[in-house]
């Protein structure tokens, strides 16, 4: 085995021991990820500490310190992952270990942590049942105060915003997500572990059949929350193992591939136009004002996010997106109209241009940058690429003395430019990869 761990011959490999051990238990505390399953014989008892190791196989007659020591091993709380940790008695131990917690009190096992102690032992199924049933109840109360019928539209309303595009209310209501989605993912978690065992929990089979629907109803505003708040950035953010939970125990029926929205939304729109709603979750898709609301929260955040690459390009899509709105709110225009209308708007932020406003040479957002910024003709742009290129330093963004000399270059070279119109130009040169 050490052989083939390290990659040698077998004879210079013995003497690679101690590496081997210390490489080892490295990996399962700092990369658990990659050493799943780590199997000792009398180590690791003492002066280890791995608080993500959750499950602890015992096969071997243990007693007293020992056993004690060994079950301390998955008793740490690790983040919110992790609440207790899994004892597979293999010998039947646990009347040893009952002995051993009670001599804890008389001071045989005095001096471990007091956290190691409480709540050692507790019935599994029990607890499980509990954790679930808490985590029914946070996501009940977090969602207490979304107005009726509680549908898509007013979960998009109390997460996202009540106004359609508002970006205030979009940023204030940023921990609420934060909450929701957190909650959810606790929830999946608490419900997988028995997803195959709620009679043996207590649930009756409509209890089960009830708490299946409710978990299933909260992925799904999860994941419209997200898409309405622009804040799907990909479904890889989720975990293997979550998004086989979500497979295995949420969705009874073959899943229906939707979108990935790895681009977002406005990507979406770009490269697929109005093909792009019927790509939307059912719970938004199916709801004209909900499709409307969630296309219009997405290209706020887009044109938010993007401001600082071309501050006078976006200044003037935010007051024609805020026209639009006004248009649809006062009733000046039917939805059919307004639908399109805000997908060609929406294209129009995605690709950073809008048609007519950019002569052919302005082909890369640096460029168009720099010719909203004030350089109107070919030669001009040709001309401050030239001299950024040629006096920016590597790394010249995070090293004041280098972005000091840039700036020198740039004034020398663009005397019409006052200090503030100066600032203005470095801040933008920093948000383009091209002149980073």
């Amino acid at each position: 085995m050490l052989a083939s761990y390290f990659g040698i011959p077998a004879d210079e490999a013995v003497g690679r021991i101690e590496e081997f051990e210390k490489d080892v238990k490295r990996r399962f505390v700092e990369e658990p990820g990659q050493m799943r399953l780590l199997i000792v014989v009398d180590k690791l008892l003492t002066g280890f500490d791995a608080p993500s190791a959750t499950y602890l196989y015992i096969d071997k007659k243990m007693r007293d310190h020992g056993l004690f020591q060994a079950i301390c091993r998955v008793n740490r709380l690790d983040g919110d992952d992790k609440t207790y940790g899994y004892v597979i008695d293999y010998r039947d131990l646990f009347k040893s270990l009952e002995s051993a917690i009670t001599d804890y009190t008389s001071g045989a096992l005095d001096g471990y942590a007091k956290e190691d102690i409480d709540g050692l032992l507790k019935d599994r199924t029990e607890q499980e049942r509990k954790d679930l049933d808490d985590q029914l109840e946070i996501m009940r109360a977090l969602c207490e105060p979304v107005a009726p019928p509680k549908e898509t539209l007013q979960y998009q309303h109390y997460f996202c915003a009540s106004e359609p595009g508002n970006a205030e209310q979009l940023k204030t209501n940023e921990p609420k997500r934060v909450e929701l989605y957190k909650g959810v993912a606790s929830l999946v978690r608490a419900y997988a572990v028995l997803a195959n065992k709620m009679e043996v929990a207590g649930y009756s089979s409509v209890e089960a059949a009830s708490i299946k629907e409710e978990v299933a109803h909260y992925v799904a505003v999860r994941d419209e929350v997200k898409l309405g708040a622009g804040e799907n950035v990909a479904l890889k953010q989720f975990e293997a193992g979550m998004r086989a939970l979500l497979d295995t125990y949420i969705q009874a029926d073959p899943s229906e591939s939707v979108a990935t929205f790895e681009q977002g939304l406005v990507g979406l729109i770009v490269e697929h136009g109005a093909a792009a709603i019927g790509k939307l979750p059912n719970g938004i898709r199916k709801r004209p004002e909900a499709i409307a609301e969630t296309i219009i929260n997405n290209v706020r955040k887009t044109i938010v996010d993007e401001h600082a690459t071309n501050p006078k390009y976006y200044d003037k899509m935010s007051k024609l997106l805020d026209a639009l709105i006004e248009q649809r709110r006062q009733g000046a225009i039917e939805y059919a109209e307004f639908l399109a209308k805000i997908l060609e708007f929406t294209a129009q932020v995605g690709s950073g241009a809008s048609v007519g406003a950019y002569p052919d040479w302005a082909s890369t957002p640096a460029r168009r940058a720099l010719f909203d910024f004030g350089w109107s003709t070919e030669n001009d742009i040709g001309h401050v690429h030239h001299v950024i290129q040629n006096s920016k330093e590597h790394g010249w963004t995070t090293s004041g003395i280098k972005e000091r000399a840039l700036r020198k270059s740039l004034a020398l070279a663009f005397q019409e430019l006052d200090p503030d119109r100066l600032d203005d130009l470095i801040s933008l040169l920093k948000q383009h990869d091209e002149y980073r």
